[in-house]
């Protein structure tokens, strides 16, 4: 493989609590009424004002609600350094498995998220990401996912082709946007969005737990220096 690209909300990071805490209290701020977890966790992944418009049932955004979200949010990050229930921690060996990925000569890791650059940029600094990284996109640099934009910019910035980048993602917009750009879809089991959707939209491999994604890419463990 050339590139690796990872979707953020629901792939590398839990941030289940926080979304859903901040779409119910945007909404109940707006005088509207959320319609479920299920729903808003459905729409994660799409950039901010188009999730928000959708979760709402609107044809276009609502600059009110978008804005109201995104304030709501700022807040609770800021609490969330002193409230645990509203932190968004790595799922499961992410970091044991990103720091081995990284360790294969000539294979490079992106990034491809729905949140803003300032929001993926706070996830990569929080934990540390600033040199595991080799490209980072975001709803700033493409359009929303399912376009394949931030996929594309991807493999332009690190000179990956198609057939040898890989999208791993939770949600259908990761799937959807993978299978547009040519390039390897593989979906996780612990994210959003239900597995057999994933499936039937394309995702080549479905990981039951972070670690098996070398295996699953047919990446052989580095020797011991």
């Amino acid at each position: 493989m050339d590139l690796i690209i990872f979707d953020l909300d629901g792939t590398l990071i839990n941030s289940e609590a926080i979304i859903l805490g901040a779409q119910y209290e945007a909404f109940r701020r707006c005088g509207r009424e959320h319609p479920g977890r299920e729903a808003g966790l459905g729409i994660v992944g799409l950039t901010l004002d188009i999730a928000m418009a959708r979760l709402a049932g609107l044809d276009e955004p609502d600059d009110l609600l978008t804005e109201t979200y995104r304030e709501v949010f700022g807040t609770m990050r800021q609490r969330a350094l002193s409230d645990p229930s509203l932190d968004e921690p790595l799922f499961p060996g992410v970091a044991e498995t990103l720091a081995a990925l990284k360790r294969h000569s000539g294979l490079k890791l992106g990034i491809a998220t729905g949140k803003s650059r300032k929001g993926a940029e706070f996830i990569v600094e929080r934990h540390g990401w600033q040199d595991l990284f080799d490209t980072v996109q975001s709803a700033d640099d493409a359009p929303s996912k399912p376009h394949p934009g931030m996929i594309m910019r991807a493999m332009a910035e690190t000179g990956a082709s198609a057939e040898r980048t890989a999208m791993v993602g939770d949600s259908s917009f990761d799937i959807e946007m993978a299978v547009a750009a040519g390039v390897v879809p593989v979906a996780v089991s612990w994210g959003f969005q239900p597995v057999p959707n994933l499936v039937a939209l394309g995702a080549r491999h479905v990981l039951g737990e972070f670690a098996e994604l070398p295996g699953a890419l047919g990446l052989v463990q580095p020797a011991a220096a």
